[in-house]
């Protein structure tokens, strides 16, 4: 028999580049021939080769069980079509799991896209719109040895839902 979950409610902010600084940066949009500088993505993908491509993700819901870090590179996510979208985060840091308590949850416009910095667990991305069409920017083989995962409702008996600030 499955262990009962506690449901955990994250509140998503609305995602502001003080608030995420300790995840990662938010990236805006900025002018034609601006140099390069700190309001661009600080990337990390010197371990490999990069992988930039488009996912299509349909009916994703807002509950999550599982939560993930990669230790080799930054990675970069973005939602086409200018719909807002979901991401749980929690700080990286040298311990095996995550604190749960830690984690905390972003409602992201998609007049942007944000850069994770390496370490840092996620979770999602999460929507209500039917389907969502994302550019990703990580190393071509993240998802096969960069892909750490912590089982919430395993390690601490949770499952989390992100709820939408009105």
């Amino acid at each position: 028999m499955a262990p009962r979950l506690t449901l955990q409610t994250l509140t998503a902010q609305p995602i502001t580049s003080a608030t995420f600084a300790p995840f990662g940066q938010v990236i805006f949009p900025s002018a034609d021939g601006a140099i390069f500088g700190p309001s661009d993505a600080q990337l990390r993908l010197d371990g490999g080769i990069p992988r930039f491509y488009l996912m299509t993700l349909e009916s994703r819901g807002t509950r999550f069980r599982t939560i993930t870090r990669h230790q080799r590179c930054t990675q970069c996510l973005g939602a086409l079509g200018g719909k807002d979208w979901l991401m749980a985060v929690a700080p990286a840091s040298a311990a095996a799991r995550p604190d749960p308590s830690k984690i905390c949850a972003f409602h992201i416009p998609g007049s942007c896209f944000i850069k994770l910095e390496v370490g840092t667990w996620h979770a999602g991305p999460y929507f209500c719109h039917p389907t969502v069409s994302f550019y990703n920017l990580e190393l071509s083989d993240t998802n096969l040895t960069d892909h750490q995962s912590c089982s919430l409702a395993q390690d601490f008996g949770l499952e989390f839902e992100i709820a939408v600030a009105n």
